[in-house]
């Protein structure tokens, strides 16, 4: 075996053990019955918001401006907040923009989007992707609104992926309906949150 073809065996083995380190690490994790507080990266978190119908779509973000979460393997409890500027929503059309904050989100008065997880349903395996409901409460527009969201979860040793779609009826909710606006559209937006959050630490119980 050459020089050249060994080094290249023993990478391949010391990224393998790595692979494999990282799961036994998430997987020690969940089934320690450790507290785990995760903590969402700005950079690779975000809001897209789809508002339309058949006729018109607009597509838009959310930028995240906090994000914090516990989460308890062993009772399921869920906690913490995750928090959008809601100043920062953009659809890439800035007199569209300027309307959608003035006339519909009154971002000016409101801030800030919130969301307070308090309830899980279902398992988060290990590993591998787990599909659960999320219920907890939506604050926008200077109210709360009671929630459930479908939400993939994705373990890792350091971080874990996350993503939910949901349905906001911001008409039902006292917001305008901006049809005058962005020409014809619905009376609910779709969300979807997609996020990595950094295990920022591990509490025993």
């Amino acid at each position: 075996m050459s020089m050249r073809s060994g080094a290249s065996v023993l990478i391949r083995r010391i990224i393998a053990f790595g692979c494999v380190l990282a799961c036994l690490l998430a997987a020690t994790a969940i089934a320690g019955a450790q507290e785990i507080v995760l903590q969402c990266d700005a950079a690779q978190t975000a809001a897209d918001f789809n508002l339309g119908d058949s006729l018109h779509t607009v597509k838009g973000s959310f930028a995240l401006k906090s994000g914090e979460i516990h989460f308890d393997p062993a009772t399921e409890k869920i906690s913490g907040e995750i928090v959008f500027d809601a100043t920062s929503g953009q659809s890439g059309n800035k007199g569209r923009d300027r309307k959608m904050h003035k006339d519909v989100l009154e971002s000016a008065q409101y801030p800030e989007i919130r969301f307070r997880p308090d309830r899980l349903e279902g398992k988060v395996a290990a590993s591998g992707t787990s599909s659960v409901q999320v219920h907890g409460m939506f604050r926008i527009h200077g109210a709360e609104h009671e929630i459930t969201a479908p939400t993939d979860v994705t373990p890792q040793a350091d971080h874990w992926n996350v993503s939910s779609h949901f349905s906001v009826p911001y008409a039902k909710w006292g917001m305008k309906n901006p049809s005058l606006l962005f020409l014809r559209v619905g009376n609910s937006v779709d969300i979807t949150f997609h996020g990595t959050c950094a295990v920022a630490s591990l509490v025993a119980r």
